[in-house]
């Protein structure tokens, strides 16, 4: 064991020291822990570290105090990722199992591609989140985001469960994304709150909730809500409004001969 890990008596907990480390020394760490049966992780001093937790597959669980890099939790299929901060890109690219909790902001491209697991922001999260979520049967990944977006939330989503809460934003004021769904062919999107016809793409169909949208909504707020320390009931009071793809291949006359 280096000095910047040590092992605690019950043998299932690591604290990790991560300053200094490089995203390489790092991630070589944490696999040594896991591959070791250590059920949880602590990291300490976080600084940019890129892929932590890239394609890790036990259900192990990671807290993060720091700001972890581009591609946090990227193929990885079983953690649960708890970050005290901020988060920067690519936050759960591909990724096919498990849980990100983020307790702060994270950055553009959030959930790409993911094909599974569960993401929750507490915060606001940058441009083209949830963009080319995918979803097999019942398999559907989820995206819950506190705060708002910025342009092309939703872009060329495939599936999953998509929840916009717009917990920081006044009183009679608009989430200010364009071009929400552009290109969107699968999957849902929630906006607590409404938008503007103009916001989004062409390919998305508004609806009022159903019960099973309702159902949906009380889940998963519901786990944001314990994440977070918010209640899911006052959330669930507002207007909520359900996007859904026109098209199941929206562009598919352009590759057609």
């Amino acid at each position: 064991m280096t000095k910047s890990a040590y092992r605690n008596k019950d043998k299932r907990t690591v604290k990790i020291d991560a300053y200094g480390d490089t995203h390489r020394e790092l991630n070589a760490k944490l696999r040594d822990a896991v591959s070791n049966g250590t059920l949880r992780i602590e990291l300490q001093n976080v600084y940019g570290q890129r892929y932590i937790g890239t394609d890790l597959d036990k259900p192990v669980e990671i807290e993060i105090f720091g700001v972890p890099g581009n591609d946090l939790g990227s193929f990885m299929d079983g953690p649960m990722i708890i970050v005290r901060g901020n988060a920067q890109d690519g936050c759960g690219n591909t990724m096919n199992n498990g849980e990100i909790i983020v307790h702060g902001h994270a950055g553009d491209i959030i959930g790409h591609s993911a094909r599974g697991g569960k993401i929750f922001i507490r915060e606001d999260v940058g441009y083209r989140a949830a963009i080319h979520m995918k979803e097999y049967r019942d398999k559907k990944p989820v995206l819950v985001v506190g705060g708002t977006a910025q342009d092309f939330f939703g872009e060329y989503m495939a599936g999953g469960i998509v929840i916009l809460l717009g917990l920081n934003l006044k009183e009679g004021e608009h989430h200010k994304a364009r071009f929400i769904g552009t290109g969107m062919h699968g999957g849902v999107i929630y906006l607590r709150g409404s938008v503007e016809d103009f916001q989004l793409g062409k390919e998305v169909g508004v609806a009022e909730l159903d019960e099973q949208d309702r159902q949906v909504l009380q889940k998963y707020v519901g786990e944001f809500a314990a994440h977070f320390g918010y209640d899911a009931g006052e959330i669930l009071k507002h207007k909520f409004t359900k996007l859904f793809p026109l098209y199941l291949r929206p562009y598919g006359r352009l590759y057609a001969y």
